[in-house]
């Protein structure tokens, strides 16, 4: 079974939120309708702007480490490299 890392956004260039999950659709559900208590729930970062899937969970989490020890502005370019109108994507797992 593999892993998803994924960023979501409040809105373009607003708070963003990088996770890893083996299912990306029902976690970004949980995150929309602030069913996980926790940071996403107080900022209202709920929409999907980048992911990606990875052959094993370790692959994921390792990914999802690296990346929350980037700095912002790297974060925003891997967003925007693949995403650059910052739209949700959820529609598009869905």
């Amino acid at each position: 079974m593999g892993g998803y890392v994924y960023i979501l956004a409040s809105g373009k260039n607003g708070t963003i939120y990088t996770g890893v999950t083996s299912d990306l659709i029902k976690r970004v559900y949980e995150h929309k309708l602030e069913l996980a208590a926790g940071f996403t729930k107080q900022y209202s970062v709920k929409r999907l702007v980048y992911f990606v899937q990875h052959k094993t969970m370790q692959g994921a989490i390792q990914r999802e480490k690296n990346i929350k020890h980037w700095s912002r502005k790297w974060k925003l370019d891997l967003i925007e490299n693949k995403n650059p109108d910052w739209r949700d994507l959820y529609d598009e797992i869905t």
